[in-house]
């Protein structure tokens, strides 16, 4: 969340930001609920200096009137700083929860917009091909190649879950590996990371657990959720601890399934592998000193370039114009890798479908989890934080089999990934095999 005082002496700038951003919030609520903390503290402390000076006179030698004019006086201010303090916790969670409505400031350099289609393209990587047959989209490679199976994902879990069977599994765990043997060379710390998160934790990083428009799943009584990235366990493995400057910027990496309701999502590009309720993910996660934070935001944008042109797929980065930036993010980049699949009337050969983003959420997640640094003026303060993709392994598998397929059915498997996965191509299985089953048990 953004501090308090900065909305206050920043007032026209955070409601200007707020515009941009295309969201909900009231910074005005914000500073009155603050400037009323600020009043009820100061009225608190002078009744609890008021209560001190009452009890030390009660112990000095005293008559049995003025005794008891004590006593009366300890108990009105007794009730006093009672009222105060449930009047003061009051206001704490009515500004707490105004509060974290406020997004992060955007970086001066980011487009103004609304939606996604305003974000600004930057850079272009590699030529999107030219097929000479008519391509297919992943889902029909994937159910031609006997890779994957939507519709007992369907029938066993619920729509948008699925099942990754043969070269697929192994894929997958070459992308995986791919990834984080590039991570492992840029330095990163490696982790597997828990699959659940305390609600807090979310909160701290941006996620909301309850409510329509929570994208995460929660335990029923348990106060914890399932993870929808490593960001969030990455992001919590340091909250209300004090790093030392020197070990600063901490390089971490977590792989995790990931579980996301996607509510609200829909739409012709949200089908197959693109838009699940649980994938596998290598997230990158930094903390970092403020000074540090806009120059490793690009190193994380390079290292997912790098990730991406190794495997040899056309892609390019756009810049996220303000309303299409989450809300702890002060700047974010998106990867857009071609994917042949989307063709429509609009787009007959393919369009760009998102695959990784990076984010630089400047302080705004350490308030919340309470990360601090020791800087050397011997104060506390609260370190940067950075996030970035570096594969979620559906989008990158999509876009393999789309841009990789041949006239014949099969599909080439990236150089980088033949030592991980064991083999070079994807072939069509055996027109002679038997079926698994005859018909549906009734």
């Amino acid at each position: 969340m953004l501090d308090y005082r900065f909305i206050k002496e920043n007032l026209d700038a955070v409601k200007a930001n707020i515009v941009n951003r295309n969201m909900n919030a009231d910074a005005d609520i914000v500073v009155k609920l603050f400037d009323e903390r600020t009043a009820l503290t100061t009225e608190l402390q002078a009744l609890q200096q008021k209560r001190n000076a009452n009890a030390a006179a009660m112990k000095q030698k005293l008559d049995a009137e003025t005794r008891q004019k004590y006593v009366e006086e300890g108990k009105s201010l007794k009730d006093q700083i009672a009222a105060v303090e449930k009047k003061l916790s009051e206001t704490e969670a009515a500004l707490d929860e105004a509060g974290r409505k406020i997004p992060n400031m955007a970086h001066p350099d980011v487009p103004v917009g609304k939606v996604d289609s305003e974000n600004l393209e930057v850079k272009k990587v590699g030529t999107p091909r030219t097929f000479d047959f008519k391509p297919k989209d992943h889902v029909e490679l994937g159910e031609s190649l006997d890779l994957i199976d939507f519709d007992r994902g369907t029938k066993v879990s619920g729509p948008k879950f699925y099942y990754l069977k043969n070269e697929a599994v192994f894929l997958e765990q070459a992308l995986i590996m791919y990834a984080l043997n590039v991570l492992r060379k840029h330095g990163f710390t490696t982790f597997i990371t828990p699959d659940v998160a305390r609600q807090e934790v979310l909160q701290g990083i941006g996620f909301n657990p309850r409510g329509n428009e929570s994208n995460v799943y929660c335990l029923e009584d348990e106060g914890t959720c399932l993870v929808a990235t490593a960001e969030i366990t990455l992001g919590g493995f340091h909250s209300d601890e004090i790093l030392e400057k020197s070990a600063l910027p901490l390089f971490y990496c977590g792989l995790s399934h990931c579980f996301r309701r996607e509510a609200g999502a829909a739409g012709h590009f949200s089908k197959g592998l693109y838009r699940v309720h649980q994938f596998d993910k290598v997230e990158m996660f930094v903390y970092s000193l403020p000074e540090q934070s806009n120059e490793i935001h690009e190193k994380l944008r390079l290292i997912e370039e790098e990730i991406f042109s190794g495997l040899g797929l056309p892609f390019r980065v756009v810049d996220t114009c303000t309303g299409d930036l989450g809300a702890p993010a002060y700047r974010k980049w998106d990867l857009e890798a071609w994917m042949p699949g989307r063709s429509d009337e609009a787009h007959p050969n393919g369009d760009w479908g998102e695959v990784t983003s990076t984010s630089n959420c400047t302080d705004y997640q350490a308030r919340r989890l309470n990360v601090k640094y020791h800087d050397d003026d011997g104060k506390n303060k609260y370190v940067h934080m950075l996030n970035g993709t570096a594969i979620a392994v559906g989008r990158a598998m999509l876009a393999i089999l789309e841009n990789y397929q041949n006239a014949d059915g099969s599909v080439t498997v990236p150089s980088v990934l033949v030592p991980f996965c064991g083999f070079d191509k994807i072939g069509p299985k055996a027109a002679q095999r038997s079926p698994v089953y005859v018909a549906k048990r009734k």
